[in-house]
């Protein structure tokens, strides 16, 4: 399928895990994708190679999705380089590790800047672009499960990925005139860099296997659900949260009575 052909799409932390299978993924089916990265320059080298191996072209771009200033220039950057943007991914997060009365007010904050703002940044400056250049657009924020269930040790990335659903609403109310869809994706356990930084190898196999769907997600589930979001085939969807969690949520059950 070549979906987005003639279409640039930038997605914000797009050098490893779920940004890098969007990025492919839109890439694989025609657009042109800015590849954004903050701490990863080698692995979003790699990410643009593969777009451009792919037949489409790669902007790289560092900027801290935190900084308004380093994100205006990212904008500012792709326009002149690529000429357009039609679909924007708010990926980039970030999520240190406490219980509420340990937590670190640095941890929390930066936690919250990125997380919370930094997706703010991306979906406020997309459309602004969008609203530009006419004719529409997509913008799809990357949530959590977490904004649906308050996993202990994560008050922070909860309360933070809480806040970008509803932000996912907001804005698909205020920018359905100009034809923009809006739309957040909630996805549950993912096996990416950033969950083996807290488990094991072992862990992730024996999670693996307590799982609705018997595997961990992987960023390529992500990839295909941002492509049928942002394609055409999505034109009638907007202020929708999609779940990409392989039954995780639907498939809680209370621990069983004692005798």
């Amino acid at each position: 399928m070549a979906r987005f052909t003639n279409k640039v799409a930038l997605i914000t932390g797009a050098s490893r895990g779920i940004g890098r299978g969007i990025a492919l993924r839109l890439a694989a089916e025609g657009a042109d994708v800015v590849v954004n990265y903050r701490t990863h320059p080698d692995e979003a080298q790699a990410v643009a190679a593969q777009v451009v191996g792919l037949g489409r072209r790669a902007l790289i771009v560092q900027a801290d999705v935190a900084d308004r200033a380093a994100m205006e220039r990212m904008f500012a950057e792709t326009v002149a380089a690529l000429g357009r943007i039609d679909i924007v991914v708010a990926n980039a997060a970030s999520s240190i590790r406490a219980p509420v009365i340990t937590a670190q007010w640095e941890d929390v904050r930066r936690t919250v800047e990125v997380s919370q703002f930094g997706t703010f940044h991306a979906c406020q400056l997309g459309a602004q672009q969008m609203v530009r250049q006419g004719g529409g657009g997509k913008i799809i924020l990357i949530s959590s499960i977490h904004a649906e269930i308050a996993f202990p040790d994560s008050a922070a990335y909860n309360m933070a990925k809480a806040a970008i659903n509803h932000l996912c609403e907001t804005m698909a109310t205020e920018l359905v005139a100009h034809r923009i869809n809006v739309n957040v994706i909630n996805p549950g356990w993912i096996d990416t860099p950033g969950e083996r930084a807290f488990f094991t190898d072992q862990q992730i196999a024996e999670g693996a296997k307590r799982m609705p769907w018997g595997r961990l997600g992987t960023p390529d589930d992500i990839g295909a659900a941002v492509a049928f979001l942002a394609s055409d085939d999505a034109d009638y969807i907007t202020g929708t949260m999609l779940r990409v969690d392989g039954g995780l949520r639907v498939g809680l059950r209370l621990p069983e009575a004692q005798e």
